[in-house]
């Protein structure tokens, strides 16, 4: 199925080379340990909301408790794109001694494996000039660093046609060494017709056999929470379910590791207190058989975890949550969901129609000895000329 391009969060978002130069653009690496100040945060949650892309992963309640839990050395830094002393842009960034098997040294846009998306963090109309600026303090901050490689990053809207534009204007050399789709929700069509679009008869009858077996059992509830009330409550409730199923006899649930665990309960009380959260849940006779988060960051949304009991599995309970969730495409101010699934997923794929592209992007910094190298870096992955970010 055909990837989806998601519409600008304005029409005045979208930028070319001609975007006007940007006078006193600094760029400066800084301990994420020194970005707890609440000035700090202040400017942060501003330029959140200013964004042309939306990206909780990067936002000061969801980054912090991850750098928290996970960076407690401070390693990671964070490239600060300011206009004239204001916050117009973020990107978390670490130094690796390896290019994920091969021995390559390299700076990377930060992530871990409970952030689904890497686009930085950008004011609108400034997303040439946050390239400019960034890849200006790459070349001369490279280190032992042979490229910048970023993950997750979208290849669509505006910071990554930007990138194109950049990238394209300095003859940079750059690959895009992976790309992937996965699951999303956008559309006009109302729940109900979504619904009987996406599913075949069949499936919407053996769904609407398994709810109503599933009343069979009891209570059969819905439940939409948004906002920090009883939140406590309902973080602990999910890390219960998650672990119970194949991730807990696996080990990775988060309720598996005190880091993950501790990150899920930090980020999802700030977010909640930031109205950036909605939950929902399918309960029987009060208890929870499948829970899920969503993101709320207008215009878009971000499916966040999901678990179910698997002792009800027979019912289906959490695709019967997602269809429940279709509920989203009548939710004002959101015009699209990302599922941040992964490619192929055997579920959300044969719910939402629509795909978004996800790609990796290696690009060359620093000067020509270093370029060199990696030209050959780039020619040995792709196994071909590299190219640019558009092939």
């Amino acid at each position: 199925m055909a990837s989806t391009a998601l519409p600008a969060p304005h029409a005045k978002t979208r930028h070319t080379a001609a975007q006007p130069a940007v006078a006193k653009a600094v760029v400066r690496a800084v301990d994420w340990r020194d970005c707890e100040e609440p000035e700090i945060l202040h400017a942060w949650n501003a330029l959140a909301e200013c964004a042309a892309e939306p990206n909780p992963f990067l936002e000061s309640w969801y980054l912090l408790p991850s750098l928290k839990a996970l960076d407690p050395d401070g390693k990671v830094k964070l490239l600060l794109f300011e206009i004239d002393g204001d916050l117009a842009g973020i990107l978390p960034l670490s130094r690796e001694k390896r290019y994920y098997t091969r021995p390559f040294p390299l700076l990377a846009g930060w992530t871990h494996p409970n952030a689904f998306l890497g686009v930085p963090l950008v004011a609108r109309a400034l997303e040439t000039a946050f390239w400019r600026a960034a890849l200006r303090w790459l070349d001369s901050n490279a280190g032992k660093g042979l490229f910048l490689h970023l993950t997750g990053m979208p290849q669509s809207g505006p910071v990554y046609d930007a990138l194109g534009v950049v990238l394209t204007e300095q003859r940079r050399m750059s690959g895009l060494v992976h790309r992937e789709e996965r699951a999303l929700l956008y559309s006009r069509q109302s729940p109900e017709d979504y619904f009987n679009t996406s599913l075949s008869g069949k499936k919407r009858k053996e769904l609407r056999r398994q709810l109503a077996r599933l009343m069979e059992q009891g209570k059969v509830a819905f439940e939409r929470e948004n906002g920090k009330a009883d939140i406590a409550e309902w973080i602990e409730a999910f890390l219960l379910l998650e672990a119970s199923g194949w991730k807990g006899k696996s080990g990775t649930a988060l309720l598996s590791n005190p880091d993950t665990a501790s990150l899920f309960r930090e980020a999802m009380t700030a977010g909640a207190a930031r109205g950036a959260i909605e939950r929902l849940s399918l309960r029987l006779d009060g208890r929870p058989i499948a829970m899920l988060a969503n993101f709320i960051r207008p215009p878009g949304a971000f499916s966040y975890k999901t678990a179910f009991a698997e002792d009800f599995a027979r019912f289906s309970p959490g695709v019967l949550l997602q269809c429940e969730n279709l509920l989203m495409l009548d939710r004002k101010g959101i015009a699209w969901c990302d599922s941040c699934a992964s490619a192929d997923h055997p579920m959300i794929d044969h719910i939402w129609r629509e795909r978004r592209t996800i790609g990796r992007v290696s690009i060359a910094i620093g000067g020509m000895f270093r370029r060199a190298i990696f030209q050959q870096i780039l020619r040995l992955e792709l196994r071909r000329k590299p190219t640019g970010l558009d092939k």
